[in-house]
């Protein structure tokens, strides 16, 4: 528990059996659930996460690989039901500094936010370490997603490093939330249907010496596109019909 939070962190994860060890060991003491999502992986990714001697590491399988979006809804119904105050994701690959999750959490202490994401861009360091065109298309991609989602003052939409309360979880549908890579971006465009408070937060990202991206422009920024130009049309629809069903709801009880 932390200052009072309980909190679960959910780690999704996809071939990451030589990185886990690593991961799931960083993950401070204070998280009450360590939450492994194993996405149809074909390596040793349950098994290592099973044996690993960290308190409190419970393994989420899915039989078919399904996509990161759908890892992380799997991690946030388990987080739900485990009654956590908070849930946060931290890659399998061990990109994230567990070090930041402190900050990560401070603006749900000070009831400042219900959601709250790593900008890595705050943080100088990203423009020496990130891969160039990775930057770009995370440069592109964010500015897209601020016009597009509903939160015009957050940045770096893909960072994965977030944080979220059970109130937050609880407005949103995660069975709809995008599969893919592109969730982080759909997810932002629901959680302003819900009324959510949104805050970024500077974080720093792990690249180690033999990390390579799986991201293309088939598997990941195509996709990613299209969840973010059909975000704007979307949360808007989805608005008015909230709208109509809260008038429906108050003339039905009358």
């Amino acid at each position: 528990m932390y200052k009072g939070l309980r909190v679960a962190v959910v780690v999704p994860a996809y071939n990451e059996a030589d990185n886990l060890p690593q991961t799931l060991a960083t993950i401070p003491a204070y998280v009450d659930h360590v939450l492994v999502v194993d996405d149809g992986s074909a390596d040793r990714t349950s098994t290592v996460a099973a044996e690993h001697s960290r308190p409190g590491v419970e393994v989420l399988r899915h039989l078919r690989n399904q996509g990161v979006g759908a890892a992380v809804a799997t991690g946030y119904r388990r987080a739900l039901v485990l009654d956590s105050d908070v849930a946060v994701v931290m890659a399998g690959d061990g990109q994230m500094d567990p070090a930041d999750l402190p900050t990560l959490l401070q603006p749900i202490l000070e009831g400042q936010a219900d959601y709250v994401k790593g900008n890595r861009f705050a943080n100088r360091e990203v423009w020496r370490t990130m891969p160039r065109l990775r930057l770009i298309g995370n440069i592109a991609l964010s500015l897209l997603t601020r016009l597009t989602a509903g939160y015009p003052q957050l940045f770096d939409s893909q960072c994965g490093f977030t944080a979220a309360t059970k109130k937050a979880l609880g407005a949103i549908d995660l069975d709809g939330l995008f599969p893919r890579y592109g969730y982080p971006n759909d997810l932002l465009a629901r959680l302003w249907v819900g009324g959510a408070r949104v805050q970024d937060v500077p974080v720093r990202t792990i690249y180690g010496t033999a990390w390579r991206s799986g991201i293309s422009l088939r598997t990941a920024i195509y996709p990613v596109l299209f969840v973010v130009l059909r975000a704007l049309p979307w949360r808007l629809w989805a608005r008015r019909r909230r709208r109509e069903e809260r008038v429906v709801g108050r003339c039905t009880s009358e």
